[in-house]
């Protein structure tokens, strides 16, 4: 409940309600010139997001690209096996990390 509650607190990302999964899967509002960028590097624009996430925190999710959703929209996977404590370090690091892209591409 942790990960769809706060990562839903994080304006520009939703999370559906989880139910005895081992994944979130939250969906991400990707400014345009994110993702003009993204395309003209020959990337998607939710792995441009990712490494973006990987390289700025360390933080390692995987592109929803990969996982046929829907045009036009973007997400991530993660797994929500860590500790609770854990869980909250990590969404904490990407509230954060997301203000700041939306403020540098939006």
């Amino acid at each position: 409940a942790v990960v769809s509650t706060q990562s839903t607190g994080i304006p520009g990302i939703t999370c559906n309600p989880l139910q005895g999964a081992m994944y979130a899967f939250p969906r991400v509002d990707i400014p345009k010139k994110a993702i003009e960028l993204a395309e003209s590097k020959g990337m998607q624009p939710d792995f441009f997001y990712c490494l973006e996430l990987l390289e700025h925190t360390g933080i390692c999710v995987v592109p929803g690209s990969g996982f046929w959703q829907y045009p036009g929209t973007f997400h991530f996977r993660m797994t929500i096996l860590p500790p609770k404590e854990q869980l909250v370090v990590f969404l904490d690091k990407l509230a954060k990390f997301h203000v700041e892209f939306r403020e540098k591409y939006g």
